[in-house]
């Protein structure tokens, strides 16, 4: 198996279909389908089935595909640091971001990445957190952008701010009961957040069960944009980092008001695999998007403080278990 073949066999997988595999890889499909046949023949495995719908990996394609996905990235990360000496950063790097940050820093970071470092191909995937770290564990991602885990787990975990959960209606919604609000005051309400899945309703629900409140709302959005959709609509109301509906509140369509009773905090981290050093693209990247975070977390912080009152500004954090 020789590095060409990866790399082909990695693109058909990926693209599940010859002709846009092919086009990724300029080159023509006979050219890539003589080498996936090869390394079936050598392998003595089948592993793609062709249908209607494309190419579908088969149980050994998906096997073989987690094993050459970290092979593929320190090849890359390889080739990285031999341009860095020559003074050039390229290459590519795949990133997992939740969706928080995604809707609030993304697009800017992009611009900024890529203003300054145009050789390097970015790859991002928005999900959950849960899936992210297994992503980044498999080799799948140079690094993702996550809801701090609260249990240990075999990644580097490095946090970038504690961010203060808020409560956020409408802008045209009168808050029923006084700001700042406590969490037994926001159950009563017409809340909707995030099922039990999502990263965020695991901080809501472990509090809610540290409080003796009983957190059952009537409706949960995981997709986040559609929530704060939702909330800016109607009177409904929930509970979300201040950054994640950085939107509504900067056109003026959301408020949002702090939290005290208990005081809730998330913290953002990055996290990648110990045995697979960051490349320069990736550190870069993680800089600037940290130096973005931070400063989109001021302004709704500011935002918030002027409307609800009491809530302190985020922070840079500045350890393992910081605001956990």
């Amino acid at each position: 198996m020789d590095l060409r073949q990866m790399q082909y066999f990695v693109s058909l997988y990926e693209e599940g279909n010859v002709t846009r595999a092919a086009r990724r890889l300029n080159v023509v499909q006979p050219a890539l389908s003589m080498q996936i046949a090869k390394l079936e023949a050598e392998l003595g495995q089948r592993l793609f089935e062709r249908s209607r719908q494309g190419m579908a990996p088969t149980a050994a394609g998906r096997v073989l595909f987690r094993h050459l996905m970290p092979i593929l990235r320190d090849i890359s990360a390889a080739r990285q640091a031999m341009a860095k000496l020559g003074g050039e950063i390229s290459g590519q790097i795949a990133i997992g971001l939740i969706t928080s940050v995604t809707q609030s820093v993304l697009a800017r970071t992009l611009a900024t990445f890529t203003a300054r470092h145009p050789s390097v191909e970015v790859n991002v995937a928005e999900g959950y957190t849960a899936t992210f770290m297994d992503w980044v564990a498999s080799g799948q991602l140079d690094f993702a952008i996550i809801n701090q885990p609260r249990k240990r787990v075999g990644l580097v975990a490095e946090p970038i701010l504690d961010e203060e959960m808020v409560l956020v209606t409408s802008a045209a919604t009168e808050l029923p009961v006084p700001a700042p609000v406590t969490l037994r005051d926001a159950a009563r309400l017409k809340l909707v957040v995030p099922s039990k899945r999502h990263g965020l309703r695991q901080l809501l629900d472990q509090h809610a069960e540290a409080e003796g409140i009983d957190l059952s709302p009537k409706f949960e959005v995981d997709a986040l944009v559609p929530l704060s959709e939702m909330v800016a609509a109607t009177d409904w109301v929930t509970i979300l980092p201040a950054i994640a509906v950085h939107r509504g509140l900067n056109d003026g369509r959301l408020r949002a008001y702090p939290i005290v009773e208990p005081r809730m905090v998330r913290t953002l981290a990055w996290v990648h695999h110990p045995r697979r050093p960051l490349s320069p693209a990736a550190s870069k990247f993680i800089e600037i998007m940290t130096e973005n975070l931070v400063r989109a977390e001021a302004e709704v912080s500011a935002k918030v403080s002027r409307r609800g009152g009491a809530a302190p500004a985020a922070r840079p954090s500045r350890g393992m278990n910081g605001g956990r």
